[in-house]
């Protein structure tokens, strides 16, 4: 069997980390979801940029936009969300099918609206209603001004896919905001079930930057790398289901809320020492998902072995962790670098394809 086909009968859905035009009028994104069970799609501003600055089948709207009155970012917004909502609709059976559990498509907010959470809410709020799909994501980063965003997103109904997370804290912050959310929602006489999040752990930035300290330090802390991330999702893992499955959400669980699922970003390998499927193989389990830029994606239906692989190896994983910090290492330190990192790439990303729309 197709190893994509595999996975999804763990409980663990694959999206494509990519769109472009190119992927939606070539029939590409159809086939993903038909022949390898593709089950959902993540953007970013980098992935718009190579989609417009390389993809022919944008020219001809850019330069009508161009004689238009408009902002860049206007240019962009009429650029992308057509493919937004294409790539919803490629995906709304399966959204329907699952009763809402898979089928969705992420959108981002601004980069500039980082830490401007009241700009991020209404950023939100109108990108929602501009796409107009039930099965949208609206992508927020997990800064303390995105948290605030969050909470009051998902306090209005809105479904948040949480982006640019680098550490258990986040995972914590942003699972607690989550939850804020879904109680200010029942307490405004809101529809719990109908809201859907994800939380996105990014993976192999957490290991160039921790391989890279370990170097630094020598001897025996050399046979800890290529190992922290994986570790890190584990235990986010773990922490997931404690917290989803446990007596503290059972209330909201019977209203109908769906518990925040994990999502693995940044799974393709940076190190060609590695695997380049090691942050894919290793994470299997229900109620996940994994995102896979397409030579990922093809690497794991080449050769990729399948099992429910999440749930081992979770005292060893803490024990790096213990590891980790005995070397001086400060993971939560890590997390905070590796996000402020993430946010001035997508800004980059995102000031390049106003530069395109300008």
């Amino acid at each position: 069997m197709n190893p994509l086909l595999q996975v999804r009968q763990h409980g663990q859905q694959i999206w494509l980390d990519n769109l472009s035009r190119t992927l939606l009028n070539d029939g590409h994104l159809a086939r993903f979801i038909a022949d390898d069970g593709v089950a959902g799609v993540t953007t970013n501003p980098a992935i718009f940029h190579k989609a417009i600055s390389g993809g022919r089948y944008y020219e001809d709207d850019l330069a009508a936009l161009k004689q238009r009155d408009m902002s860049a970012e206007a240019r962009y917004e009429a650029l992308v969300i057509p493919d937004v909502q294409r790539a919803c609709d490629l995906l709304a059976p399966l959204h329907r099918d699952s009763g809402g559990n898979a089928g969705y498509v992420s959108l981002e907010v601004s980069p500039a609206l980082a830490h401007d959470a009241d700009g991020t809410f209404a950023a939100g709020l109108r990108l929602k209603a501009a796409v107009d799909r039930a099965n949208l994501l609206i992508k927020v980063p997990a800064t303390t001004a995105g948290l605030d965003a969050i909470e009051r997103l998902i306090g209005a109904g809105v479904s948040v896919n949480v982006t640019l997370m680098f550490s258990l804290a986040h995972c914590e912050a942003v699972a607690e905001a989550y939850l804020r959310g879904l109680h200010r929602l029942r307490a405004a006489g809101g529809e719990v079930a109908p809201v859907m999040s994800v939380a996105s752990l990014f993976l192999s930035r957490v290991d160039t930057l921790v391989d890279r300290l370990l170097e630094e330090r020598g001897g025996d802390l050399l046979a800890l790398r290529g190992r922290t991330a994986v570790a890190m999702a584990r235990l986010a893992y773990a922490a997931y289901q404690e917290r989803f499955h446990g007596a503290a959400f059972e209330a909201l669980a019977a209203a109908g809320a769906r518990p925040q699922y994990m999502l693995w970003a940044s799974t393709g390998t940076k190190n060609p020492a590695y695997s380049d499927l090691l942050y894919v193989e290793p994470l299997i389990g229900a109620e996940t998902v994994n995102t896979l830029q397409d030579a990922t994606l093809d690497a794991l239906r080449d050769h990729g072995q399948v099992a429910a692989t999440l749930e081992e190896d979770v005292e060893q994983a803490a024990q790096h962790f213990v590891a980790l910090a005995a070397a001086g290492i400060d993971m939560v330190e890590v997390g905070e670098r590796l996000q402020r990192e993430g946010l001035a790439q997508f800004e980059q990303a995102f000031a390049g394809l106003l530069e395109l729309t300008a």
